[in-house]
């Protein structure tokens, strides 16, 4: 008997229009109510409330469950969750709850998915969990997710479903659609957006749009309506350059073939948006210096996740401080320069982040491979630097004037101010370049590099003019 959803029991306060608790199904009151029944045991109540729920927001719901929530969860939710809950899982917690469900229970939730989201689950547990997982699959579905895993990790053939509609050309559309018709549902894939119309070798001829198949005659041939230049990938293609693929020209969904260009899968933009937000969030981190942890990750995880990017900033730092220790008779004698040094080595450190980051993405994003545009973004880079150089060579000159009432001391201040941060952008703009062409991620190094090369401009620059003007 299905179970009457709970929702109108919760007490829902009114909240602005545009909050996404107020707009979607996991609110506050959601959240406290789910907790509330797991302390109770109360089994059926859990139900209510977690099945009316979209697998997004169950996904959620799990992630802000400790160890103990976690368990008594999946134990009054085995037989109710809906696998698809498990492809919004991050990893740490997929594992937790694939440890409580056990082997046989996700073998069993594995066929109901569409094969990329099983092979998506998968990839993220420990060998020996998939190799008990894949032995206690039907043998069909075993072939295809071992096919699937067989390929590198981070290419087209981990991303594509080999669920796919397929029409001959010659096919009229009321021929196609009486075939959808006849299907049952576990013979569709649960999201697709095209027929692809292949040949005898089942080679693709073209697509035809779900929404010019309805809007077509029955008499008309695919032939007459389809495509015939679709984008196709390769099945090796690296995913960040799927990903770029599908945002440069819109795509909703593209083949993937193999190397005799035969149709092996398809890739949907669902998928892609998964990759993207991930190749963004990597960068991010990697610019930042950390890895890819989570909230539920351990103390001692996370800890010695940073702990080398702070190793090798403190060995960066030494250069920066051994620059200061060659002008220590000079700071001893002016006590002014102590004061003001840092000022330009943390204006030319921010200016130079700025530019890495729009280096970064460029590079990711690939608008940096034609060595024009890499001269022409240089160029615009060093004029930027330039500018904002001279601009704060004049605000910092101005305030070291006020505050020491020495008119050297503020020149000093205003030359080394436009040299750090002309710096700061040349190497912002050049390094992570460099990094790349010598294949080593810039998102990962970019960062440490800068900081060193602006600390030590900053502080030599600064220090060097004080020297030979000051004293």
């Amino acid at each position: 008997m299905a179970v009457k959803p709970d929702h109108e029991n919760i007490n829902f306060q009114t909240k602005p229009a545009l909050e996404l608790s107020n707009l979607y199904g996991l609110t506050p009151k959601v959240v406290a109510a789910v907790i509330a029944s797991i302390a109770e045991h109360n089994k059926e109540r859990l139900i209510s409330l977690i099945v009316p729920l979209h697998p997004a927001d169950q996904a959620d719901m799990i992630e802000r469950l400790n160890s103990a929530q976690l368990k008594r969860f999946t134990l009054m939710m085995r037989d109710n969750l809906d696998p698809t809950v498990l492809t919004y899982l991050p990893d740490s917690v997929l594992e937790d709850v694939v440890s409580n469900y056990g082997v046989n229970e996700l073998a069993q939730a594995l066929p109901e998915l569409d094969s990329d989201d099983a092979v998506d689950i998968l990839e993220d547990l420990e060998d020996d969990e998939v190799a008990d997982i894949l032995a206690a699959l039907p043998v069909g579905e075993r072939l295809i997710v071992e096919e699937a895993l067989s390929y590198p990790e981070h290419c087209a053939g981990r991303l594509m479903q080999r669920e796919v509609v397929v029409c001959p050309s010659h096919w009229t559309v009321g021929q196609s659609i009486d075939h959808l018709r006849s299907q049952s549902e576990d013979q569709l894939p649960d999201e697709f957006y095209v027929i692809i119309i292949i040949d005898p070798a089942r080679r693709v001829l073209g697509q035809v749009r779900l929404g010019k198949l309805v809007s077509s005659n029955r008499p008309v041939r695919l032939s007459e309506i389809m495509e015939t230049a679709p984008h196709q990938i390769p099945v090796t293609m690296d995913k960040e350059e799927v990903g770029l693929l599908f945002q440069r020209y819109g795509l909703v969904s593209v083949s993937v073939v193999d190397a005799q260009e035969k149709l092996v899968g398809m890739i949907t933009v669902d998928d892609i948006v998964d990759v993207i937000q991930e190749e963004a969030g990597e960068d991010l981190m990697a610019l930042g210096g950390v890895s890819d942890s989570s909230l539920r990750s351990s103390l001692v995880t996370t800890v010695q996740s940073r702990f080398l990017w702070l190793l090798v900033n403190l060995a960066t730092a030494v250069i920066a401080s051994l620059v200061i220790g060659i002008f220590d008779a000079t700071i001893e004698r002016l006590v002014a320069l102590a004061v003001l040094m840092p000022i330009v080595a943390s204006m030319g450190g921010n200016a130079g982040t700025q530019t890495v980051t729009v280096a970064v993405r460029a590079l990711a994003m690939r608008q940096l491979a034609d060595a024009q545009v890499v001269n022409r973004f240089i160029l615009r880079e060093a004029m930027v630097g330039l500018v904002n150089g001279l601009i704060f060579a004049f605000v910092a000159g101005l305030v070291s004037l006020i505050w020491f009432q020495k008119i050297d001391i503020a020149l000093v201040m205003a030359l080394a101010m436009i040299a750090n941060m002309l710096a700061a952008a040349l190497s912002g703009a050049g390094i992570p370049i460099i990094l790349s062409k010598l294949k080593i991620d810039p998102a990962v190094a970019s960062s440490v590099f800068i900081t060193t090369v602006t600390d030590v401009i900053g502080f030599l620059t600064f220090l060097g003019l004080a020297s030979l003007y000051l004293v």
